[in-house]
């Protein structure tokens, strides 16, 4: 997809693989080696594929797990806000399980705080193995800095941001609602709700409309896109940036659904629409971007479908499999 881009637009992109997470635990016995950490700190921008594999999910006690890689990445590029937009294709429309007229025009864009709360706060065992505990922090220097981030997100868009925490419950939460409130004097135009992590999860099924650009905590970040994946009709459809001050990652929301390898039957259009995000993001190439989306919506509207999106209205021959529906989103590029 980028060397077609190069190729119409002029440009010349470097590649550079890295082994991150199960394959490079089978390959070195880290989770993430030292080799592929450098090759990351010293590229413009990463586009990821996924670090899981059953045998570690059936498998709690295993020492070196996928998943240090992925949180030792994050930490060390800085990677601290995540951005999940959860925009839908109309075509798609009965592609998720909720109402069409719930859904159209929805359009959110997720910011998720990467590098604090219980992922990173301190985790064990107590009383001889019966009780595990993990802890949840969050500085006001790691909360300002993505409030900021969503605000200035929002000025671009429809000017609203909704805060979300537990702030009834926890402390951590109790922080951030102040701290959001502090920044949000800075955007006098910007409209700012705060709500309960417990009523968004319901709001986003009932009213998606309602909102705009929503920042939260990691955990309740992790959970809330996977929900408001369902808008978009798939996991296979949503792309993913991981933003700092330096390096961005742009992954598919998705994990590595090792049950499915090799069979062609995975949605490729969410680690495509990565690409696209990265080239805005990352390059500033804004145009570059929106060819590959109209590239991807022109698939869409043609009626091809992988079997993840497709309904019992979707022809056989418009079912397409992984390699199928690239060669057909390359053609309209």
């Amino acid at each position: 997809m980028l060397d077609k881009i190069a190729e119409k637009f002029g440009h010349e992109f470097s590649y550079d693989e890295a082994l991150i997470g199960h394959a490079a635990i089978e390959a070195t016995g880290e989770a993430l080696p030292e080799e592929s950490l450098q090759k990351m700190k010293n590229s413009d921008a990463v586009l990821f594929g996924a670090v899981g594999h059953p045998k570690y999910d059936n498998d709690p006690s295993a020492k070196v797990r996928p998943e240090q890689g992925l949180l030792k990445m994050r930490k060390e590029l800085g990677l601290y806000a995540n951005l999940r937009p959860i925009k839908l294709f109309d075509e798609l429309l009965d592609a998720s399980s909720i109402k069409p007229e719930i859904l159209k025009g929805a359009d959110i864009l997720f910011f998720r705080e990467l590098t604090g709360d219980i992922y990173f706060g301190e985790k064990g065992r107590k009383n001889n193995g019966d009780t595990a505990f993990d802890n949840a922090e969050y500085s006001k220097y790691e909360v300002e800095r993505i409030a900021r981030k969503a605000f200035d997100a929002a000025m671009t868009r429809n000017k609203k941001v909704c805060s979300v925490d537990k702030a009834n419950v926890l402390e951590t939460s109790r922080l951030w609602r102040e701290v959001v409130q502090q920044v949000a004097k800075e955007y006098p135009e910007v409209q700012v709700e705060h709500q309960f992590v417990d009523a968004v999860a319901m709001l986003l099924i009932k009213d998606p409309k309602r909102f705009d650009v929503v920042v939260t905590a990691n955990l309740f970040g992790d959970i809330l896109t996977d929900e408001a994946s369902q808008i978009a009709g798939s996991m296979g459809m949503l792309a993913s940036a991981s933003i700092g001050d330096g390096t961005g990652v742009y992954e598919p929301i998705h994990g590595s659904a090792h049950d499915i390898t090799g069979k062609g039957l995975a949605n490729p259009m969410a680690s495509v629409l990565s690409a696209a995000l990265l080239l805005d993001i990352s390059f500033g190439l804004k145009e570059e971007s929106n060819a590959i989306i109209s590239a991807v919506d022109a698939v869409l509207k043609a009626g091809f479908r992988t079997g993840d999106i497709a309904d019992a209205s979707t022809p056989k021959d418009k079912i397409l499999g992984t390699d199928a529906i690239g060669e057909e989103i390359l053609n309209r590029l």
